[in-house]
């Protein structure tokens, strides 16, 4: 991993998970509009969890996000439980009610993960075209998100490439399927390619739980198999950690 050794984590230390959250809806904002002066058009992958939710909400409420060009802003998912758009557990209503339906974003620029299929892996294939036909790419390309946000699980699982399965290996897909065998929920996720493709990332660390995890992972040697937010090391230039204090506190 020569990427390792040529960078170093940009890490962010906010007080709280309130402070953390206030940071991440900025960074949402600036990179907006960034992307809207630059190229027209911002393209975003959402995150699940407690932590982008704050964020969101915080979104919701700020007049510089009412005023964004949300025509031409378009909404992904990172992941998604394979469960109803209606139930507690799915991302896209966790998203969709925090704050996107406070701003003015068109119907047809949010592209949710299908779950509605009977056969998860023909919702996988149908999320992979959704992105095809939205960047318009062409046989094998890659789509390049304008931001990336993420989340890092206490077992060091990011997305739903989960410590020991295939997914984090997954090189020839866009979206693949992520079966769960203790019980949990199976998921859909975009695959590593598609995530280090990405102009900027951010990844929001939030709890004391995660602190000792979070150390490992920014001080050990990278295994993407025990720690698959590793796969984020050969752009490690492209990420931001926004952190709060009670995770960051076993950082040396």
């Amino acid at each position: 991993m020569e990427a390792a050794a040529k960078y170093r984590p940009n890490i962010e230390i906010a007080e709280d998970a309130e402070a953390l959250a206030s940071r991440a809806a900025d960074l949402f904002l600036s990179t907006a509009r960034e992307a809207l002066r630059s190229r027209g058009a911002f393209y975003v992958a959402l995150s699940g969890g407690q932590t982008p939710r704050l964020a969101f909400e915080k979104l919701a409420a700020s007049p510089a996000a009412q005023s964004l060009l949300w025509q031409h802003i378009h909404v992904f998912w990172v992941d998604e439980r394979y469960v109803p758009v209606d139930s507690p557990q799915s991302n896209y209503r966790l998203a969709s009610e925090a704050f996107l339906k406070e701003v003015p974003i068109p119907p047809d620029n949010v592209h949710k993960i299908p779950t509605e299929y009977e056969d998860i892996c023909t919702a996988a294939r149908s999320y992979e075209t959704i992105l095809r036909n939205a960047f318009a790419l062409e046989e094998g390309g890659i789509p390049e998100f304008d931001l990336i946000v993420l989340g890092m699980g206490a077992d060091g699982h990011t997305a739903s490439l989960l410590p020991n399965c295939f997914a984090p290996f997954d090189t020839d897909d866009l979206a693949c399927v992520v079966y769960v065998m203790d019980g949990r929920l199976n998921r859909i996720t975009l695959t590593h390619p598609v995530l280090r493709a990405a102009r900027h990332l951010a990844v929001l660390v939030s709890g004391a739980e995660k602190a000792e995890t979070l150390r490992k992972v920014l001080t050990g040697e990278p295994d993407e198999v025990r720690y698959p937010i590793h796969i984020l090391w050969p752009v490690l230039d492209k990420v931001v950690w926004l952190v709060d204090r009670d995770a960051a506190a076993a950082i040396p």
